[in-house]
């Protein structure tokens, strides 16, 4: 079992990686079509990329539950991987951000991958020790809140809020 939840989640990390990597430039690659920009990112701002993360990983975790069916809590561990995430892209972003008062593109990217490699790990955790409490605790919430959190990306692409989350950085105008 222990080999097989880490095969699977290593194949997350990868298949995570290759796809955010993809829908970083699927937007401009398609021309700008509306239909792909709820799942791409359509400018440098934080929100954006946050994206990145979250459809690769909602993907590889329906895929992956059919492979983990027998296990009650398999999408409330997915869950809280996917939040962490989505929390962790905003915070190494803007505490480095801040400290350094730069926005390098190798240190974006690195933060994307590091953000992967940090939430597969945890949910490898917690898949391999199920007695471990979780702060999510129902599957059905778990489902709804990924629906919420994949609701909000579409409508957020096209009615974007004014707040700094959403705002393309300097560095990245200046580029």
């Amino acid at each position: 079992m222990k080999r097989s939840v880490c095969i699977w989640q290593l194949l997350g990390f990868i298949f995570t990686s290759l796809s955010g990597v993809l829908l970083h430039f699927l937007y401009n690659w398609t021309g700008r079509a509306a239909i792909v920009a709820p799942f791409c990112a359509i400018n440098e701002s934080t929100w954006e990329h946050m994206k990145l993360l979250f459809w690769p990983m909602l993907i590889f975790a329906l895929v992956q539950s059919s492979a983990f069916k027998n296990i009650d809590s398999f999408f409330c561990i997915k869950a809280q991987g996917i939040i962490i995430g989505l929390v962790l892209i905003p915070v190494f972003f803007y505490t480095y951000n801040g400290a350094i008062d730069t926005s390098p593109d190798w240190l974006n990217i690195s933060i994307y991958f590091l953000t992967a490699a940090i939430v597969y790990f945890y949910e490898t955790r917690k898949i391999l020790n199920s007695t471990v409490s979780l702060w999510l605790k129902s599957p059905g919430i778990a489902v709804i809140l990924l629906i919420v959190v994949g609701l909000l990306f579409v409508i957020f692409t096209y009615n974007t809020p004014e707040l700094g989350i959403f705002e393309i950085p300097t560095s990245a105008v200046s580029k």
